[in-house]
């Protein structure tokens, strides 16, 4: 069995940073950035299998949960902030939790990611059944909250997955989906919030969109079920329903708001 090896530890591929002129600082960071990209086009196939997973456990009332820790932890909470309002579905059909709590969201909370029975207790919070799903966000593939946090669930039966930039790290095994997108050192040693954390939005992004869009949340490519809560929104609602029908600006909106959606408002008229 080979060693484990944390690519997302190893050191930087450049070094006297403090020494480099801001442009060369950028340069340089931008062009680790682009591969970003390249290392997540290679679990595509993967992802693939677990969005299917994904839209057939929804299909039938489950929910998608993301636990992470530190940096992983914000983006799982951010994507599942912004579902409801992207695509108009209840605020509990995807749900992130991170170790140390909603405080820990804005300030670190210490040895919270350590807490190993902390992650199932979180979870056990919303009533978590098999018909759900468990993402375990963890760059390193290493955290202890996540990780028995999956242990856990396999015990219990619920599906799981990861999303870590490390490959073979001991997060897999309790993987029945792992999602390795390796992008090699950082460009700061060790700091993942940077590939590693980019990488992780850009799979969470395709994670959820997918999911929704097989759903249909999304007509064409506009989401219809969007929550109208300001007034670019409300005026971006307005133009969707000119373009499906006859109706110019004042009388498309005034359907807009009388019905609360696009799609209630296209509906009404076809």
């Amino acid at each position: 069995m080979s060693k484990f090896i944390k690519t997302t530890e190893q050191e930087s591929l450049y070094h006297n940073l403090e020494e480099k002129s801001t442009l060369e600082l950028l340069t340089d960071i931008n062009k680790e950035d682009q591969k970003v990209a390249l290392a997540t086009a290679k679990v595509i196939p993967l992802l693939e299998n677990l969005i299917d997973h994904i839209v057939a456990k929804m299909s039938n009332g489950g929910r998608l949960f993301y636990i992470g820790a530190g940096t992983s932890g914000r983006l799982g909470i951010v994507d599942a902030s912004e579902c409801p309002p992207t695509y108009g579905v209840p605020h509990d059909m995807v749900i992130g939790i991170m170790a140390g709590g909603d405080s820990a969201i804005r300030n670190a909370v210490e040895f919270a990611e350590d807490d190993i029975h902390q992650a199932w207790k979180d979870l056990q919070q919303h009533q978590i059944t098999t018909e759900d799903t468990v993402i375990g966000i963890a760059a390193s593939g290493t955290t202890p909250y996540v990780i028995r946090g999956l242990e856990d669930c396999q015990k219990h039966n619920i599906i799981t997955a990861c999303i870590t930039c490390n490959s073979g790290s001991p997060i897999t095994s309790f993987s029945d989906h792992p999602i390795e997108a390796v992008v090699g050192p950082e460009y700061i040693t060790g700091s993942t919030r940077m590939k590693s954390g980019t990488a992780q939005k850009l799979i969470l992004n395709m994670i959820t969109t997918s999911v929704f869009i097989k759903l249909g949340r999304v007509k064409g490519n506009r989401m219809v079920d969007m929550q109208l809560s300001n007034d670019k929104l409300v005026d971006r609602g307005t133009k969707m329903i000119m373009d499906q029908s006859d109706l110019d600006y004042n009388e498309s909106k005034k359907l807009l708001l009388k019905h609360g959606s696009v799609r209630a408002a296209i509906d009404s008229i076809a």
